[in-house]
């Protein structure tokens, strides 16, 4: 299959007003939210916990890329129509180092140097966790995720640094875990989350990890492959944990002297298949089976059927790779959009059809929680307000994957989606019975609105908007959980 990226008609946005959202914000807040518009559902309640880079500088020294920007967790506590804010950095060992000393102390994977060029970075291999990427509850703990490392345990009621977390025993001092684990909905009885780690060189190592409801592992084994691997998500059936391995290689040289950072340093091989790597969850030999080639950050989802097994993911033509340019200054035009592909694979003939669903510029895919490794109907996905070309993500799709359907709201010109998450609606019928929750900016405002949208519904606009009395960067990954880690609602907080 050969997707292509049509040019846009016309602008449906600013690149400052875009721009304008990668500003860091160093102040920690506590609130409750008091100007929102509409009515917040009454039988929504839990906690939208948010995670993304906070700071887009160190004392002045900006970061080459956001992604190597220290974390920070923004969480949103709703209970009986009301909503209260509050966010703080995450205290990494690395993040405090560097307040202390006022400058960076460490390089960026995303190509952040030291100051002092070439020199004072050739041969520093240490990396900062930067604790960045999502936030997840599990077991009790609240951990802040960064794949290259362990997670933080944070206290969800207060968002403090509660230290390093290891899950148990499971990953050792040094070790890693994945910033894209998969809450199993109880494909083999109970509840499961799902994780896995990569070592990579040469040659590559996965390890999947099943954890029980007290953080115990269930399972753990590993699996082989030669090659590089850059693997950032994965998608999960009651039988699989299917992987991609990106045709991409590396070239360490520029980062080893102090010239790049080691993203810097991926490039994406054309020529090369994709490779899916169907890991048996029962610990049995993979099966590796290629297909097109095509560059995958996220998967939306994946099940099995009549002897296939099926990933909806979203693809790019290619590694949207780092030009060395300021990420401010990106020619939309010239850079790959990506797009959501069905991969079927044949399991027993070992082969795989690949079909687009949404030729649309598309990111950050959620569903109802209940339907993951399941077939399913109704998928919510962050676009461009445009049909066509690339753009920032400024409208939420949701998709009819039976009929083909798709409804849309877009915030353009001046509003720009973050991830939406899907809530479902308490004892909800159907897998779009609830609510997407989607923390956005608006360059209007230069603030930040979590918008809750009715998702049988989307096109109707926001049920209510919560207006932030400033902006939260935009992030990366985050989580909705039941539970109400607000203050009691007589308390009158002071504003942080």
């Amino acid at each position: 299959m050969t997707a292509t990226q049509p040019r846009p008609t016309a602008a449906t946005f600013s690149v400052e007003d875009w721009g304008s959202g990668y500003r860091s914000q160093p102040h920690e807040y506590s609130y409750w939210i008091d100007d929102i518009e509409g009515t917040i559902p009454a039988d929504l309640e839990g906690t939208l916990f948010r995670n993304g880079p906070g700071l887009l500088d160190v004392h002045g020294h900006p970061v080459k890329h956001p992604f190597d920007g220290d974390g920070m967790i923004s969480s949103i506590a709703i209970q009986n129509g009301r909503a209260y804010f509050r966010n703080r950095f995450v205290r990494t060992a690395g993040y405090v180092a560097e307040q202390q000393a006022q400058k960076p102390l460490y390089r960026g994977v995303f190509g952040t140097q030291k100051p002092g060029g070439p020199l004072a970075n050739a041969f520093d291999l240490k990396l900062k966790n930067i604790a960045n990427t999502n936030i997840v509850y599990w077991a009790d703990k609240l951990l802040a995720l960064w794949e290259a490392a362990e997670p933080h345990r944070l206290d969800p009621a207060t968002l403090d640094t509660l230290g390093l977390d290891y899950l148990n025993g499971l990953i050792a001092p040094g070790g890693s875990f994945t910033a894209h684990p998969k809450l199993d909905p109880g494909h083999h009885g109970d509840q499961r989350l799902v994780g896995f780690s990569v070592k990579t060189g040469l040659s590559s190592t996965i390890t999947l990890y099943e954890l029980d409801a007290q953080g115990n592992a269930l399972s753990q084994h590993s699996h082989s492959i030669p090659g590089f691997a850059f693997i950032h998500d994965f998608a999960l059936t009651p039988n699989y944990a299917i992987f991609f391995q990106n045709p991409v290689s590396f070239g360490p040289v520029p980062f080893l002297l102090g010239f790049k950072g080691a993203a810097e340093c991926i490039s994406f091989n054309p020529k090369q298949p994709t490779k899916i790597l169907l890991v048996p969850r029962n610990g049995d030999p993979m099966q590796v089976i290629e297909t097109d080639p095509c560059f995958v950050f996220h998967h939306a989802n994946a099940f099995e059927q009549n002897g296939q097994v099926v990933i909806d993911s979203v693809c790019y033509e290619n590694f949207p790779s780092l030009d060395g340019s300021d990420f401010l200054e990106v020619d939309f035009d010239h850079v790959p959009a990506g797009q959501l592909w069905r991969f079927t694979v044949d399991v027993a003939a070992g082969t795989t059809q690949v079909d687009t669903l949404v030729s649309r510029c598309v990111e950050f895919p959620t569903l109802h929680p209940d339907a993951v490794g399941q077939p399913y109907r109704h998928l919510f996905i962050g676009t461009a307000h445009g049909s066509k070309g690339n753009a920032p993500l400024q409208a939420l799709l949701k998709l009819d994957t039976h009929t083909g359907e798709t409804q849309l709201w877009s915030a353009a010109p001046r509003g720009f989606m973050g991830e939406p998450l899907f809530v479902p609606r308490p004892q909800g019928r159907g897998d779009d019975d609830g609510w997407v929750l989607v923390l956005m900016y608006n360059a209007e405002r230069g603030c930040s609105d979590l918008v809750i949208l009715e998702g049988r519904d989307i096109a109707a606009g926001p049920m209510a908007r919560l207006k932030l009395p400033h902006h939260v960067p935009y992030g990366l990954h985050g989580n909705f959980v039941p539970h109400y880690f607000g203050p009691d609602h007589s308390s009158e907080e002071a504003q942080g």
